[in-house]
């Protein structure tokens, strides 16, 4: 499979898009206004502690505090202890992939012998402000570099679970092992599988010298500040797929492609040349023929080659997904038709949420099967299907209602969070109420004014469509109204009314 990085970067918006055979796979995007702010280090200052919820809001300098729980925070009397780890399943760094161990559990501090109001503390985000949520944060600190991620919190050292090699995963734990000089912990990422010692000597410097300053400026810096920013969206991709998940990089800014290569030349020398620059006067992403790719990902239904379809509903709670054979017939019978569909469905799903970044809970409701045998066929498949996906997920086996449960790690907002804002006509209810209501609407609110109207007559404006209605299918409530008050009502339509708007007037004379 060729995978490659097209960048689309603007003073305003910088666009990073994994395409895999010349599909798009994932998408990152990021906006001058955009509070991207997952991976950053600050300084920051406890607001108040909630011993009921054993959490704390810390200001770290932002328009809403962060959020802490107690999990997340390193016990002041014991700075470097082991971690509880699972063998197999170590990873680490900035990418959401690779996401840090998750700290122990297994000592119950109560937050407040362990945080204080007022008190200064050094925080990383792991989880940037969804909504009207905070960011979240946490004490233990992953710092990642190319081949490696330094816990400065920790002593473990670990490997990437997708380094599958049992001798090269040895190899790479004896020698950080022997190269390290301190009790820190480090974590080797994918991309270090075959590197050479060299290299490994130097990152670990490296992140060693970026520690301690970290260490110096929160020393020294006020209280809230910000003491180490993530690299911007185009050098983390670059960081963190290039080689490994893309062969090749195109970005269409001149800028952008010199920052990319001097980037490189320190970190990545080797892979200068993977690096284009995209000149043509066509904007990149119509040249790659990604912008309806990336329209599509916005939609509630989305339909697959056979005819069927599926329905993807985000909720605050979860992310529900139904399957439906649409148009799709089949050809010999119902069982093998429904299975066809829902085996056709896992591919498009799993590429869904892969694209659209959806994480949290998604309950998928997939056609019924009778067979138990069918069932395990598009369990499997789907299992099969998100091997792709870089983000941790974890799927159960169908339920007695046929429903499959899923969860995928959720570090950021969605696609549909960062293009899109609820609808101001409906309020983010996803409905409008019926224009055929709207007119009931009406006819109740002009009965209920009845008695204090003084006109001869009365006026009513109204949106085009509801107009229309009142003067068709709906006239006979308009008759009804003239009889019990005993007025002409006169419509009027007006293009610059929202579909539930409308305004009674009086006439007083003829």
């Amino acid at each position: 499979m060729y995978k490659q990085l097209v960048i689309n970067a603007a003073n305003h918006e910088t666009r990073v898009a994994l395409l895999e055979d010349g599909t798009i796979a994932e998408l990152y995007i990021k906006r001058r206004d955009d509070a991207d702010i997952a991976g950053n280090i600050y300084k920051g200052r406890v607001q108040r502690v909630l011993p009921g919820m054993q959490a704390a809001f810390v200001d770290i300098g932002l328009s809403q505090a962060a959020f802490i729980y107690v999990n997340d925070i390193l016990p002041a009397d014991d700075a470097l202890f082991e971690r509880l780890f699972e063998e197999n399943g170590e990873d680490g760094g900035a990418a959401a992939e690779e996401a840090p161990p998750l700290p122990p559990t297994s000592r119950n501090h109560p937050i407040d012998d362990l945080l204080v109001e007022g008190q200064e503390i050094l925080v990383q985000v792991s989880k940037g402000p969804m909504g009207t949520k905070g960011s979240r944060v946490t004490t233990y600190i992953s710092l990642p570099g190319r081949f490696l991620v330094l816990m400065p919190t920790s002593d473990h050292v670990g490997v990437s679970r997708r380094i599958e090699d049992e001798a090269e995963r040895t190899r790479l734990r004896d020698l950080v092992m022997s190269l390290r000089r301190d009790d820190m912990g480090y974590i080797v990422r994918t991309a270090g599988e075959g590197v050479e010692e060299s290299k490994l000597i130097y990152e670990m410097a490296f992140l060693r010298n970026l520690w301690e300053t970290i260490q110096e400026k929160f020393r020294t810096a006020p209280t809230p500040s910000i003491l180490h920013q993530e690299l911007t969206v185009s050098l983390r991709a670059v960081r963190d797929l290039l080689l490994n998940d893309a062969e090749r990089v195109v970005i269409d800014s001149r800028k952008g492609y010199e920052a990319i290569r001097s980037f490189l030349e320190t970190f990545m020398p080797g892979l200068k040349d993977s690096v284009a620059l995209y000149e043509e006067s066509e904007p990149i992403f119509d040249a790659y023929n990604l912008e309806g790719d990336i329209s599509r990902a916005l939609k509630r239904k989305v339909w697959l080659k056979s005819g069927g379809y599926i329905i993807i509903e985000q909720t605050e709670a979860l992310v529900a997904v139904d399957v439906n054979t649409g148009r799709y017939v089949g050809k010999h019978n119902l069982e093998e038709t429904i299975l066809k569909t829902n085996l056709e469905a896992v591919k498009e799903i799993a590429y869904q949420i892969r694209l659209r970044d959806i994480g949290g809970i998604i309950i998928i409701d997939f056609i019924d099967m009778e067979k138990k045998s069918n069932q395990e066929k598009v369990y499997n498949a789907l299992k099969e299907a998100v091997k792709k996906d870089r983000s941790k997920t974890h799927i159960l086996p169908m339920s007695e209602l046929g429903l499959m449960q899923m969860t995928r790690k959720r570090v950021r907002r969605s696609l549909t969070r960062t293009l899109c804002e609820p609808c101001f006509y409906c309020e983010g209810e996803g409905y409008l109420i019926s224009r055929q209501t709207i007119c009931h609407n009406i006819y109740r609110e002009m009965l209920r004014d009845s008695r204090d109207i003084r006109g001869v007559k009365l006026t009513l404006r109204v949106n085009p469509e509801i107009a229309d209605l009142l003067h068709g299918e709906e006239d006979h409530l308009i008759s009804s109204l003239e009889e019990i008050i005993g007025r002409q009502i006169l419509i009027y339509p007006n293009a610059e009314y929202h579909m539930e708007e409308f305004d009674i007037f009086e006439i007083l004379r003829d």
